[in-house]
């Protein structure tokens, strides 16, 4: 879009892949015509928001890329400046990390001053590990809770899985969580020790990747499953 200044740019949400895979495979082909139009982004990383946009559009000018980072170090006060381009008529992106922008993404806080400033938010369709997950694990998908990650401390996170587990035994409400990937072995046994034997625990990691693993069984049954989970971005879900 050219630079307009009587009209609002939009801002896109464009999903990303999940892991290092041809991204044309999981990504619909309006994510790659989106790209090759749009120049300024709001992105986690700088750097792996160039690697996907050079995979997705070979031939696109990275010196004519505006890029915004928004993560953990931004300043709340930065933000508003993030709009600027679609105040004065440009399209813009938002490009999350892996999946969904605003779906456990930083992202969300751009799309809801977008709202306020009434610029059209346009999302579009991509992976989100919270989704596929979820479809495939043969768990309550009319109602469930994404909870982020749980306690890092050993006793405050078995007082959390025990209120999650009750909490999906009394609303009948599928319990979904992650982990950093280096402790997602722990994680698992944590759920084992705690959960009660006929609690099914859903672990689905590397989605959409050649590696992806996706497995529904009750605690007591992951007892005696071995599966190697270190360092693998992965989903977990509980339903009692």
């Amino acid at each position: 879009m050219s630079n307009d200044p009587t009209k609002k740019g939009s801002l896109y949400l464009i999903p990303t892949t999940l892991g290092e895979c041809p991204p044309l495979e999981v990504l619909p082909i309006s994510i790659k015509r989106t790209i090759e139009r749009i120049d300024h982004y709001v992105v986690e990383n700088e750097k792996t928001a160039r690697h996907f946009i050079k995979k997705i559009s070979p031939r696109k000018s990275q010196p004519a890329l505006h890029l915004f980072a928004l993560n953990k170090f931004t300043e709340a006060t930065e933000i508003p400046q993030f709009l600027a381009p679609c105040l004065s008529g440009y399209d813009m992106g938002i490009l999350s990390e892996a999946g969904c922008p605003g779906i456990a993404d930083p992202g969300a806080a751009v799309v809801q001053l977008a709202h306020q400033k009434h610029i059209k938010v346009v999302p579009l369709v991509g992976p989100s590990s919270i989704v596929l997950a979820l479809m495939a694990s043969g768990l309550n998908g009319q109602n469930f809770a994404f909870n982020g990650y749980l306690p890092i401390d050993s006793a405050e996170r078995k007082k959390e899985i025990k209120r999650l587990e009750k909490k999906s035994k009394e609303e009948q409400q599928s319990q979904l969580f992650i982990e950093t990937p280096y402790r997602n072995t722990k994680l698992l046994e944590d759920l084992q020790k705690t959960l009660a034997n006929s609690t099914r625990i859903c672990v689905a990691c590397d989605l959409t990747l050649a590696t992806e693993f996706i497995s529904t069984r009750t605690a007591g049954e992951w007892k005696h499953e071995k599966v190697d989970l270190h360092k693998r971005p992965a989903i977990f879900i509980i339903q009692a």
